[in-house]
């Protein structure tokens, strides 16, 4: 049965409606290709073999009524280890919260659930999601199943890792500053980060709050719709949530305004990913786009800001585990004090202490206003970048990475040239618009990524544009 690995969740859905076969056998096949190629790939945290095969069985019930079901029903699906499923492992991939199990369903989840989804297990991430390619995660390393000897992206990696080397149908991840895209375009896949607000935050670990957004990791655009309709819109769980309804559009390309933001081609990015993205861009031009060449003046301020806006959040939000309430507690020394240090040296690693020292400076007495005070200023003009340049424009292209997926341990001594590789998509979150990473080509047979970015809550027109765009990039 392993061409049940090829199809889509579309296909899959009209197998299972013909009854050509069950989602008990898709479970079986992607459960076999798990325990085939994840020891090299590592895309897995934890696999649950017989819940999976439970909700499976669960999904054919519903099949067999012969009544209309949802696409996603009987669809076997990974979910990143930040986001938590009630019963199953929630680690953050951090050794502070190894044995953590969640108590409760995140929103994406009890929707995924409701739709008849198979869950097929956890995948990894860096620690507490702060990383972009995967490598700082406590338990293990996650390989690009083009290039084992190269990252997968991060932080969610595990999941892009899964879809691309037939792990799993779809996948759930999370982004903050970049964190679904550059996954998405390393493994060669398509991954959306939506508009701020659009998709329930309520059970993603948090990292930076005022960033973080859930989004799909799928095959092809035409999966990313299933999946982000049934995640999207309001929650009351979730204050900042949106009463947002996705409805597909078709926006022709045909007259289409398309941005090219010159800042994002400036010096940096590696010639041969330019000369794949503008290759697209022209492809779209000879389909009867419209090219315009925009400005958002301050991109150059992006990496900088969000480098003190997440980290000052960052410890906001890691504070709750202090060794009392839950995940590890050292019960060592003669005070409370001493607990509370010990869990949380022995518990964080590397990466999250870095960057709770960074924003617990920044937003200290004497340097608040100097530093996070001023980046929230930038933020806002980054922002108006954006309004400004879609007053002009419908989407923009752009990349997503200035360079392909790099070897494992080739910037892990050297942090901030690490960082420097979001700098095509951390504006973006600063500013909460959506966009995605679909495959543009391959720089000798890795992957490389084009960005297409919109307007608030235009998920529908950047995944018409991302079908038709698509269909001549094959």
């Amino acid at each position: 049965m392993s061409e049940l690995l090829d199809l889509t969740i579309s296909q899959l859905h009209e197998g299972l409606r013909d009854k050509k076969f069950s989602s008990v056998e898709v479970t079986k096949t992607y459960l076999s290709e798990i325990e085939k190629k994840d020891p090299a790939v590592e895309a897995y945290l934890a696999v649950t073999k017989d819940r999976a095969l439970e909700q499976a069985e669960a999904a054919d019930k519903i099949i067999a009524t012969g009544k209309s079901f949802d696409p996603l029903c009987g669809v076997p699906c990974s979910i990143k280890d930040s986001i938590t499923v009630k019963g199953m492992q929630a680690t953050t991939a951090s050794k502070i919260l190894e044995n953590y199990i969640a108590p409760y369903d995140a929103t994406v989840i009890t929707r995924l659930k409701n739709a008849g989804s198979v869950i097929l297990g956890k995948t990894n991430t860096d620690e507490f999601t702060m990383g972009i390619s995967t490598e700082n995660s406590a338990f293990k390393v996650t390989k690009n199943p083009h290039d084992i000897t190269r990252v997968a992206g991060g932080s969610s990696g595990g999941p892009a890792a899964a879809v691309a080397a037939r792990e799993a149908v779809f996948s759930l991840g999370s982004d903050t500053g970049g964190s679904i895209r550059l996954p998405a375009s390393f493994c060669g896949i398509v991954g959306l980060n939506p508009t701020y607000g659009s998709v329930s935050r309520y059970g993603a670990i948090a990292l930076a709050s005022s960033l973080d957004q859930i989004g799909p990791l799928t095959k092809n655009v035409e999966d990313v719709k299933l999946v982000f309709k049934v995640i999207s819109g309001k929650d009351p769980k979730d204050a900042q949530s949106h009463p947002y309804e996705f409805m597909e559009s078709d926006h022709s390309l045909k007259g289409l305004r398309i941005g090219i933001p010159k800042e994002y081609f400036a010096h940096g990015i590696d010639p041969e990913v330019e000369k794949i993205v503008r290759a697209a861009i022209l492809k779209a031009e000879k389909a009867g786009a419209e090219v315009v060449e925009v400005s958002l003046p301050h991109t150059e301020h992006g990496v900088a800001v969000y480098y003190i806006i997440v980290p000052a959040e960052a410890s906001a939000n890691l504070a709750r585990y202090d060794g009392i309430k839950y995940g590890l507690s050292v019960q060592e020394g003669s005070n409370l004090l001493d607990v509370y240090l010990k869990s949380r040296g022995r518990g964080f690693g590397k990466e999250p202490k870095r960057r709770i020292l960074i924003g617990t400076y920044t937003l200290s007495a004497g340097y608040y206003d100097a530093y996070y005070k001023k980046a929230q200023e930038v933020r806002n003009l980054i922002k108006k970048d954006f309004v400004e340049a879609f007053k002009k424009v419908d989407v923009m292209f752009a990349p997503v990475s200035p360079m392909p997926a790099p070897k494992i341990g080739e910037k892990t001594n050297d942090p901030l040239s690490m960082y420097l590789m979001d700098i095509y998509t951390c504006p973006v979150k600063l500013a909460g618009v959506p966009a995605l990473s679909i495959p543009a080509g391959t720089m000798d047979k890795l992957p490389v990524g084009l960005q297409i970015i919109g307007n608030y809550f235009e998920e529908n027109k950047i995944l018409s544009v991302a079908s038709q765009m698509e269909k001549i990039l094959q």
